[in-house]
C-alpha cells in the first residue's frame, strides 16, 4: 500500500514542497522580526534620524512603541491603541 500511494501522491510533491518552503520562510521572517539585535538597531537607527533632526518628538516616540511593540508582542495584534477621534499610523 505504501508503494501505491506514494506513486498517486508523486503529482502532488511540488504543493508539498511549495508549502513546506512558504513555512520555512515565514518561520524565519517571524525570527528575524523579534530578534531583540535586529531591534536594537531599529532603535539606534531611530534615534539617530532624531538627532539628524528628520524626526520631532512625537514620531521619535510613536517610531519606538511600533518597534518596542512588535518585539513584545508575539500574537501580531495591533500595537498601539489610537486615542478616540485619531487616524491610526500608517
Amino acid at each position: 500500500m505504501g508503494l501505491f500511494s506514494a506513486v498517486l501522491g508523486l503529482p502532488f510533491a511540488p504543493v508539498r514542497g511549495v508549502i513546506w518552503l512558504g513555512e520555512l520562510i515565514q518561520d524565519e521572517v517571524e525570527n528575524q522580526l523579534h530578534d531583540p539585535a535586529a531591534v536594537r538597531r531599529e532603535l539606534e537607527a531611530i534615534d539617530d534620524t532624531a538627532a539628524a533632526g528628520d524626526l520631532s518628538a512625537e514620531e521619535t516616540r510613536r517610531a519606538q512603541q511600533r518597534v518596542l511593540a512588535r518585539l513584545t508582542n508575539q500574537a501580531g495584534a495591533r500595537p498601539e491603541r489610537t486615542e478616540p477621534g485619531t487616524a491610526p499610523d500608517q
